[in-house]
């Protein structure tokens, strides 16, 4: 989901696929505001997870989120192309980008909570992050080659424009055992995320870099309880939100042109962009707090009750992989040089609204079940029965 500046482009995000299973934590006296509703619905997250089936216990405020933050991602993606040369829309872009990845990662960890390897929940992580991560690299590749560029190489350890997300997914979801092992698991990974941003000629295998700096959003995300996203819905927390967002916009307004975009992708270090070693670790740290600040910012405005695009936040992973396409199009077919009025404001907001609808439809059930056969296979057939099946059977 995130943009590289050559080669082989990756991109972000589909959401956990496993919800949590723990019991209720109890709510503290200054967390107890807002409806009782709003209060259910936090302490029970989605049953069925994320495979988009309409469960009793999902929770409309988790599925809003996910929905607001994938038309966050299409619409930053559709900008790249046409914000040259237009600072407004780099502030934009660069604003964000600082949250909209990190608010993602920070949502999958929370539901990777329960996550121990079974044998079941291994299974899932199979069919829903390994099978889509190989399925989507193909496909990439494939529409690479057909656009114009048949020397493309398909590779399975070098992650395509948006499939990084999936397998920095796999590895993350595959260590959430270990971090909650740890006494003091957020710091670690702040330190992890540190070294690497100082660290250059980091394999590009897996996406490596991008793991590592991208780590303490899902780590968060693991330790934080429900009474915290009942804070987050707090009245005062909306309104103090205002001021955070405004002050955002205007620095990213001042700095656009000072600072580079490769620090927002996380896929290089700081030497690589062309900086001193120390400044990887301290923009690191600022990064990760500016991200942390918009993303509350961002979450405490999203709508509680259900909506008509609650429905939409279970297809989230359709609307992440597809719109790929539709963005790589225009630069494989060089739409914005053959129509220059794209860059101009109106084209702007008119390249806005197109992938807001597009990724909007991509999240719709109809879509779902057609691609259901790719982002959850069942694939009985590849897995032997657990103890508990086989006497059933």
């Amino acid at each position: 989901m995130f943009h590289a500046p050559q080669g082989n482009q990756r991109a972000p995000l589909p959401s956990a696929r496993e919800a949590p299973q723990a019991r209720e934590e109890p709510q503290a006296p200054e967390a107890r505001t807002g409806t009782r509703a709003e209060a259910r619905t936090v302490d029970r997250p989605a049953r069925t997870g994320e495979t988009g089936e309409k469960g009793a216990g999902r929770d409309p405020w988790f599925d809003n989120a996910k929905y607001l933050a994938i038309v966050l991602v299409a619409v930053a993606h559709a900008w790249e192309p046409v914000m040259e040369g237009s600072r407004a829309t780099r502030s934009l872009y660069m604003l964000v980008y600082t949250f909209h990845m990190p608010a993602f990662i920070l949502i999958s960890g929370y539901f990777s909570r329960s996550f121990t390897a079974k044998p079941h929940q291994m299974k899932r992580l199979v069919t829903g992050i390994a099978v889509p991560y190989l399925v989507f690299e193909i496909a990439y590749t494939l529409f690479r080659r057909w656009a114009g560029d048949p020397a493309q190489v398909f590779s399975l350890t070098d992650p395509f424009y948006l499939t990084w997300f999936l397998i920095a997914l796999f590895v993350w979801r595959l260590s959430a055992p270990l971090w909650r092992t740890l006494r003091h698991p957020l710091p670690v990974a702040l330190v992890i995320a540190a070294l690497a941003s100082l660290t250059p000629d980091i394999s590009d295998d897996l996406d490596l870099q991008r793991i590592l700096q991208f780590l303490p959003f899902f780590v968060l995300g693991l330790i934080l309880k429900p009474e915290h996203f009942r804070l987050v819905r707090r009245r005062a927390v909306r309104l103090a939100a205002l001021p955070l967002a405004a002050g955002a916009l205007v620095f990213a307004y001042w700095v656009a042109p000072r600072v580079r975009m490769g620090w927002f992708y996380r896929a290089t270090s700081a030497p690589e962009l062309g900086y001193a070693w120390w400044t990887g670790p301290l923009m690191t740290l600022g990064l990760f707090a500016c991200a942390l600040l918009l993303t509350v910012a961002f979450l405490a405005w999203v709508p509680g009750r259900r909506t008509w695009f609650s429905v939409l936040g279970a297809g989230t992973i359709c609307g992440y992989l597809l719109h790929g396409f539709l963005v790589k199009s225009l630069d494989y077919f060089e739409v914005v040089p053959a129509h220059p009025w794209l860059k101009e404001p109106a084209g702007l907001v008119g390249v806005t609204l197109a992938a807001a609808a597009a990724v909007t439809l991509m999240c719709t059930p109809p879509v779902r079940r057609v691609l259901r056969c790719v982002t959850e296979p069942k694939m009985e057939w590849a897995f032997r029965k657990e103890p508990g099946e086989l006497t059933k059977g």
